[in-house]
């Protein structure tokens, strides 16, 4: 695939004129309600888009906390068209800037970036518009911006705005923390005069103030539109057997669709994703530790192809702007609230039904833990790892609404269950866990405080196993005392009062168990526990209740014959759309979202002026793509 970078590169039977466009920029009147109607093809902007552009418009500093797919690149584009000079982007990663540099040129914004992925002549191409003025936009990394030639250049500029993308990278509490982020306050004393907008998907309170005291945006605004991603449903089950359940998951829900399911380690990504392209199910690996060429190349196909799965550590996903990824799964437990949620926020950009499903078990409990416990950082920074995965596994094993918890972790609230988690599906049973708890806590005292979960279960259940016997633990008060509970139920109970901060567990040793100082009251009888009931049956993966929603069902909107006549044409011009992306080298998704094909097949516009009434289609798609697609509407009719 070409670089989406560096030359005004236009798609096939298109061309630019330098002159045309910089007097075009310099007198065509630029207003934001034409841009987003013109430009982008959309009739109104969301929640509070237009008052965080005009903020920025006027001059004035911002952070911007909006879900992922919730429109935060229009909150800075759009500005960067309107005031004078090229509008200047920090982002993180190559190919964050390659999707949003590529989906710009396609709606006729002029776009570039500058970094290491460009031949040398694009590279001089690009300084050479951007001194010129011939840029709405420009990409950077941190790295390439605060290099001393870049600094020079952009000195030669006329610049409107500085954007920081992903502004969370500068926090140290952060899941994504980059130190070159640090630096960037420099940028406030090099052009005081220039607005500066900091926006992230995910930040709790702590990181949202060192962004905007390490940016020094304490005379700007805090735009918070808020953490829900509706669309997106929460589901949570405990590890049986990981493989199947995975399988199960993607062939009874998702088969055919794309999608990312997030591994602890690269072995086991390489593993995962072995096993599912082994039961007929396309799927490719990516961690850190693969060539460059081959991550790129995985990277790419997931772009460009249909119903291909990405298997992939957390180094995969910051980049990928991919609106039709209908899952999310995760096969370890994540390391925090924040990195969940940016993980799982990147299922169902298009705001089409999604799932967030994850499968979980003491073990990853054990390994998040230690890692924590063994970086190099300062006691303070372990310690606040040590209460976000407490609040990891608060989520997983609650049994109250999942995204009423996950919007109190980030300062919201939502007054009623959400209807679309698991916890609300199928709600949870409980129990009165008091009696169980306290012979859990008798049994790990009478071993000594140093054994594992599994060790404990065996003797609880009175196994008559080889270790238990050669310990001796089969002559203890508490052997055999627990076979009213089956296995998942104690592994369940050990840990939710691991949650609870009752039980912790021996990190430099084998994972044993020990009480904490809370288990006193809990022997004692002086505190009630209830618990989630959880068995065997609960802990394989459920079935949606709601029906699943996807391009199929939104056009069954009439009779059957209707509907396969819709279907047949959303097929046609899927087909059209990816012609044309080949034809041009770029996924399809930046020629027209799903959506749009959508709104195309049930409306049937017949000519240009009704086209542009379709959501996501703007002037310069229109004149690009229109005929070819009004064609394949009327040869469908």
């Amino acid at each position: 695939m070409n670089s989406a970078c560096g030359l005004l590169i236009q798609p096939a039977g298109f061309t630019i004129d330098r002159a045309t466009i910089y007097l075009k920029r310099k007198t065509m009147p630029r207003t934001v309600t034409t841009i987003l109607n013109d430009v982008f093809g959309y009739d109104t902007f969301r929640g509070n888009q237009q008052e965080i552009i005009d903020h920025l418009i006027a001059g004035q500093h911002s952070l911007v906390l909006m879900p992922t797919g919730g429109g935060k690149s229009l909150c800075y584009q759009i500005p960067a068209m309107v005031r004078q000079g090229t509008g200047l982007v920090v982002s993180p990663l190559i190919a964050l800037m390659q999707d949003q540099v590529g989906a710009l040129r396609q709606v006729g914004v002029q776009a570039a970036c500058l970094n290491s992925s460009l031949p040398i002549e694009e590279f001089r191409e690009v300084e050479k518009q951007l001194e010129c003025g011939e840029l709405d936009l420009v990409y950077l990394a941190p790295e390439r911006l605060l290099q001393p030639a870049t600094l020079e250049l952009l000195d030669r500029c006329e610049l409107s705005l500085v954007a920081i993308d992903e502004a969370h990278c500068i926090s140290r509490w952060g899941h994504d923390f980059r130190p070159e982020y640090l630096l960037l306050d420099t940028l406030r004393d090099r052009w005081p005069e220039l607005p500066m907008l900091a926006c992230t998907a995910t930040a709790d309170q702590r990181t949202r103030r060192e962004i905007v005291d390490k940016l020094r945006l304490g005379d700007g605004r805090t735009f918070i539109t808020g953490f829900d991603r509706p669309n997106i449903c929460y589901r949570v089950t405990t590890k049986v057997n990981e493989r199947q359940q995975i399988l199960d998951f993607i062939r009874s829900e998702h088969l055919g669709d794309a999608g990312i399911v997030y591994c602890l380690s690269r072995k086991r990504t390489e593993k995962f994703a072995e096993f599912l392209s082994s039961h007929g199910i396309p799927a490719l690996p990516y961690h850190a530790g693969l060539p460059a060429r081959v991550r790129q190349k995985n990277q790419e196909r997931f772009l460009v192809e249909d119903g291909l799965i990405m298997v992939a550590t957390i180094a995969f996903g910051m980049g990928i702007d991919k609106p039709d990824v209908r899952f999310v799964a995760h096969m370890d437990l994540p390391k925090s609230i924040e990195a969940y949620y940016q993980e799982t926020g990147r299922a169902g950009r298009d705001g089409l039904p999604a799932n967030a499903w994850m499968a979980y078990g003491m073990q990853d409990v054990i390994m998040q833990a230690r890692l924590a416990e063994n970086s190099e950082a300062d006691e303070q920074f372990k310690r606040s790892e040590r209460q976000k995965l407490d609040t990891m596994l608060g989520y997983c094993e609650t049994v109250s609404c999942r995204r009423q918890l996950l919007l109190e972790y980030f300062g919201e609230s939502l007054d009623e269950r959400c209807g679309n988690c698991d916890t609300c599906l199928e709600p949870v049973d409980t129990f009165d866990g008091t009696e169980a708890a306290q012979k859990l806590l008798s049994c790990i005292v009478r071993t000594g405080q140093r054994f594992g979960a599994l060790y404990i279960i065996d003797v609880l259940r009175g196994s008559e196993s080889e270790r238990v016997l050669r310990f001796g633990h089969d002559q203890l008060s508490t052997y055999g005392i627990g076979t009213e509970l089956d296995v998942w139920q104690w592994r369940s109970v050990i840990r939710q009062l691991v949650t609870r901060g009752i039980l912790a567990v021996d990190l430099e040793g084998y994972g044993g168990l020990r009480l904490t100082s809370a288990a006193r009251s809990v022997l004692k009888g002086e505190t009630e526990l209830h618990l989630r009931k959880e068995t065997a049956m609960i802990a394989r993966p459920s079935k949606p209740k709601k029906k699943k929603a996807t391009a199929a069902t939104l056009l069954d909107t009439g009779t059957e014959e209707e509907f396969t006549a819709n279907q047949a044409l959303f097929e046609n011009l899927r087909e059209l759309r990816r012609t044309i992306a080949t034809e041009q080298e770029v996924p399809p998704y930046v020629i027209f979202h799903d959506k749009t094909l959508v709104a195309l097949a049930l409306h049937r516009p017949v000519d240009g002026a009704d086209f542009l009434t379709i959501s996501g289609v703007g002037q310069t798609k229109l004149e690009r793509y229109g005929e070819r697609f009004l064609a394949a509407i009327r040869e469908n009719s």
